[in-house]
């Protein structure tokens, strides 16, 4: 087996969660809006399961989760109610540095629906510009969509603050907080945040489930319609097997909250510290003093992140150059950009995001293998000499 450092993309299925998941596939296999029984034996794993994902969120009431098939579904859903909730106000809040699920979603809203947009600077550690933010809000704002953090760098928001600011104008405050659930200690009971999306193959769930978490009272319009189920909030036959996995895979977050904290954070810390030592005109991007415990992200001056990826493949670990949805791209991510990272540094972007699985032993290995790449591949850049940068090219940092 390799060492895979790409959690944020996906993390692979705890084999409890599969255990729990597999009588739902063959003995268990009613449909939970039957009344017979065969449906309420799944239609009571269910509930159970949403009871699970209220206790990881810190929620006041079962209720307000809605099971869907991800993070891209809850950010939609999200964001169309709120606008069907408030017709009458016709502009949006959000930042420069949101996933794609909520940047492409909010580039149609704009350029089909007439929407207006505002997105929200982030400084060079990619923290929040907040006086922009709050010139922003007005009572033409339905709703404000922040993420708790950063895919990519892992830099945490204040959503906290932010949803109490968006709450003085009346609007509706939502996060995308994919990357934070599991992570990171939520109380949702006593928070302004309306409404939150998580997914979970984020946090050792299988692929094509999610929540969105509605607190009670907010105004609700459905996207998806139909059958009763969800208590009309999201038509469909539920997904009772992966729907029992993200119980399960929110039960065991819980109980692994403070090893994330701890041990996983000093994993990064140590990969982190390693690799800037031992390798000149590399850095570390987003902010350091508050961002996700698992989360780094390198930037190595003057040759290709894709290059770096793949001869990090040959040496069969699995890291990523930015966010799995926009790997594809030949531009530096979004998120560099709007952190006004160099060109040069930018294009060589490494994400290394840990989980609760990695070990020592592979960041060791991790730590002896990078510095090697890096040598053989700026050898072949025409930036580069043996003494460093080229003379004369000097690129500013934000």
């Amino acid at each position: 087996m390799g060492i895979y450092l790409d959690n944020n993309a996906t993390t692979r299925v705890d084999p409890a969660v599969v255990a729990e998941m597999m009588p739902f596939f063959t003995e268990h296999f009613g449909n939970p809006s039957s009344m017979h029984g065969y449906g309420a034996a799944v239609g009571g794993k269910i509930e159970w399961a949403r009871g699970e994902v209220q206790k990881l969120l810190g929620a006041a009431f079962d209720t307000e989760i809605v099971f869907t098939s991800g993070g891209t579904e809850s950010d939609s859903t999200a964001i169309l109610s709120a606008l069907k909730a408030y017709p009458k106000r016709r502009e949006i809040v959000t930042s420069v540095v949101e996933h794609p699920a909520i940047l492409s979603l909010c580039d149609f809203l704009e350029s089909k629906e007439g929407y207006r947009i505002h997105r929200i600077p982030v400084d060079g550690k990619g923290n929040l510009d907040l006086e922009k933010y709050e010139a922003a809000l007005s009572e033409n704002v339905a709703v404000v969509s922040i993420m708790w953090a950063n895919n990519e760098t892992g830099t945490i928001f204040p959503v906290e603050l932010l949803a109490n600011m968006a709450k003085k104008v009346g609007a509706l405050f939502h996060t995308d907080a994919v990357q934070a659930v599991g992570k990171l200690p939520m109380d949702l009971a006593n928070s302004a945040i309306d409404m939150l999306s998580l997914s979970g193959h984020k946090l050792h769930a299988p692929k094509g489930i999610g929540a969105l978490y509605v607190k009670r009272g907010v105004r609700f319009r459905p996207m998806l319609r139909g059958g009763h189920q969800e208590r009309g909030r999201r038509a469909g036959t539920e997904n009772a097997p992966a729907i029992v996995g993200l119980g399960k895979a929110c039960e065991l977050a819980r109980e692994s909250m403070a090893i994330e904290l701890t041990q996983v954070a000093a994993l990064r810390d140590r990969l982190e510290k390693a690799l800037v030592e031992a390798i000149p005109n590399c850095f570390v991007t987003g902010n350091p003093a508050n961002r996700l415990p698992n989360t780094a992200n390198v930037a190595f001056e003057f040759i290709e992140g894709e290059a770096i990826l793949l001869l990090l493949n040959e040496e069969g670990i699995a890291a990523s150059s930015g966010s799995a949805c926009t790997s594809g791209s030949l531009e530096p991510s979004h998120v560099m950009r709007a952190m006004g990272v160099p060109y040069t540094a930018a294009h060589g972007a490494t994400r290394f995001s840990l989980s609760r699985d990695t070990t020592a032993e592979e960041i060791d290995t991790v730590i002896r293998v990078v510095p090697g790449i890096i040598e053989r591949l700026r050898k072949l850049s025409p930036y580069w000499t043996n003494q460093g940068a080229t003379a004369g090219f000097q690129p500013v940092y934000s």
